[in-house]
Formats: C-alpha cells, structure tokens, sequence
C-alpha cells in the first residue's frame, strides 16, 4: 500500500519493500542503513542502479542478462556449445557457473510453467529454446534440464522433455543430489557440482 505520509524516507521504505523477499522491516533497516552512509554511498547506490537498468540486455542466445551481447558465456570460444543447461533464471545460471563444474552453455526461460499464475508456454523462452536448436551451427549433443525440483519446475522440465525427445535430442535432469523443494540460487557449489555429474538422462 502507498504510504500516507510522502517524506522521503517513507517512500524510500515503499520502494524498497517492493523488492521479493523484502518486508516493510527489512525495507526499513536497509533506508536506515543508506541513510546513516556518507552522500558518496548513496549517490554510488544510485547509479550502480541505473546503470544496470539502462546498460543491461538479454543475450541473444541464451537470454541472461548481460551488458555485451552476445554475453561473455555464449561468446567464449573454450564453452562446449553442443550442450545446453536450461535454467529457470538468471540467478540460477550464476549458481551453476559458481560450481565450476560445467563447461557448456545455458539457456534460462525466465520462469516455469505455472496454470494457475496465468504461465504458460509463450510467457518463457521454450520457443527460442527450439529455435537456437533447430539453428544452431553446432550439433546439440545434450540438453541438461536444471529447474528447481518443486512442482512447477518438475512439470516444466517433464514438458520440454516431451518435446527435446520427440526431434531427437538427447535429454537430462540434474541429480537428486539438490534437495527437493529448493533452489539453485540457495545451494551450495559442490552441491549444483555433484548434481551436474550424477545428472540423470530422462526416459
């Protein structure tokens, strides 16, 4: 809700708490921390923000976020191109990259399939998964499925499965070593490394 008093640190605290994961009390501490802070700080905060905002893309590729396109991943001549991790996120390709434990390239979808939130195929990036396949100068060797292992990730995954394997690519899940229900951007590296290595082909 709109705060009723408009003062600066008010608003600061609304916008804030708008961010996912934040409440009003976090919100708080975090307008109370910027404002205990030198002017530097808060002008530094502020322009890393925007930056970001106004410098960042998505690759044409893989569709992370990226200020170069294609991102420094997809463009880097040691990745292995013929395989292609699909990630629910751009946090989540970070996750797996913090592993050091895969060598190929990505493709995140921004988001799972979720009915009852109104996502369906079109609201991700499935179609230009197909695409970048069917177009791709390098023959795709495998296509490693790594969503989250609660229900929307799993429907997700059992529904690109369906369609990988009906033109012929092979088809693999990460290992069960990720704890059901959680989430690659809260698991630890040699964690995403051993589920990456013990990954499953989907049959």
């Amino acid at each position: 809700m709109q705060p009723t008093l408009r003062d600066p640190v008010s608003t600061l605290i609304f916008e804030l708490s708008k961010l996912p994961g934040i409440g009003e009390k976090t919100a708080t501490r975090l307008s109370y921390f910027v404002l205990k802070q030198d002017g530097n700080y808060a002008q530094a905060l502020a322009q890393a923000i925007l930056n970001a905002k106004q410098n960042t893309q998505l690759c044409q590729y893989c569709f992370t976020f990226t200020d170069i396109n294609p991102c420094r991943i997809c463009a880097h001549p040691s990745r292995t191109q013929g395989v292609i991790c699909v990630v629910e996120r751009p946090a989540d390709l970070f996750s797996i990259e913090q592993s050091g434990a895969y060598p190929g390239v990505y493709h995140v979808l921004h988001g799972v399939l979720s009915p009852l939130d109104g996502v369906g195929p079109e609201e991700l990036k499935i179609h230009e998964l197909l695409v970048r396949i069917r177009d791709s100068s390098h023959p795709i060797e495998e296509v490693i499925l790594a969503t989250n292992p609660n229900v929307e990730g799993e429907a997700t995954a059992l529904y690109l499965a369906k369609i990988l394997k009906s033109i012929g690519v092979r088809v693999t899940r990460l290992a069960r070593g990720m704890p059901v229900g959680g989430l690659l951007e809260y698991t630890d590296r040699l964690t995403i490394g051993k589920a990456l290595e013990n990954r499953m082909e989907i049959q």
